[in-house]
């Protein structure tokens, strides 16, 4: 009985053998996948897979990573199709669960996770060697930032504005933040019934705007710029804030990604 690999629903996978035909519908799962030199058996992506921008053009879109064209991957007979539970809809994936064999659900929730990722891609696919590679560099780079100390900081981290939306601390995107002492507000946890992972508020109706010493505003997925950043300034709800423009890709994405995102978020908040 060959080894089997479990994901984050819990379900055992065997291993693919080379003919896998992969579709993934996570942006940071794309890039891993080819990380793991596993660009032969790509077959499709969302239009959000952008990375790593020379390779990825060559792959079938599907739609986006919510409005998943069901034909566009019927057609492409994949083997194994890649979700994510943050990211994709619960009914959409049980649509396709309907044609594909195997589907393969991920969920990291903090960097350190991401190390379970690695294995669980590399003993599907045959990458075992890859992904260790992959985390010992993760490992060197946690490494790191548990060696460096930061004061603390409570920060505002914006993924949306008309609403304005933020990120519970339940979140990948907080965990990354807290390798760096800075915690998000409002203290609220996703997980907890009726809380959501990333809530809408007001700055009317937010007495924790107090304790915030900075504001951090994401390229993603609301891509916010200078002029953003530069009006909010000017509210005198959030006067004498710092408020500054962040790399949300570098915050959110995991995979492989997190080993360059926790170096830059070193990078950033030594030098904030």
């Amino acid at each position: 009985m060959p080894p089997r690999a479990l994901d984050a629903a819990g379900v055992a996978h065997t291993p693919a053998g080379a003919d896998a035909r992969i579709v993934s519908l996570v942006p940071s799962i794309t890039e891993t996948l080819f990380a793991l030199g596993l660009e032969r058996q790509i077959v499709g992506r969302t239009g959000f897979c952008v990375h790593p921008r020379d390779k990825v053009r060559a792959v079938r879109k599907v739609g986006g990573t919510k409005a998943v064209k069901l034909d566009a991957v019927r057609a492409l007979c994949p083997t194994h199709l890649i979700v994510n539970i943050d990211e994709n809809e619960r009914e959409t994936v049980e649509q396709l669960r309907a044609f594909v064999p195997h589907i393969v659900v991920t969920h990291p929730r903090t960097p350190r996770d991401n190390l379970a990722l690695y294995a669980l891609l590399g003993a599907i696919f045959g990458r075992e060697r890859e992904a260790r590679r992959l985390s010992d560099a993760l490992e060197a780079r946690l490494r790191e930032a548990a060696a460096r100390s930061f004061a603390a900081q409570n920060v505002l981290y914006l993924i949306w504005r008309e609403p304005w939306m933020t990120v519970a601390r339940d979140t990948y995107i907080a965990a990354m933040l807290r390798l760096v002492n800075w915690h998000t507000l409002p203290d609220v946890q996703g997980g907890i019934a009726g809380a959501a992972r990333y809530p809408a508020f007001g700055f009317d109706d937010a007495p924790w705007l107090a304790d915030v010493d900075r504001i951090l505003l994401s390229s993603e997925p609301y891509r916010f710029t200078p002029a953003h950043r530069d009006a909010l300034a000017r509210d005198p709800r959030v006067a004498g804030k710092r408020i500054e423009l962040i790399d949300g890709e570098m915050t959110s994405w995991y995979g492989v990604r997190a080993i360059d995102g926790v170096g830059y978020l070193l990078r950033y908040a030594a030098a904030a």
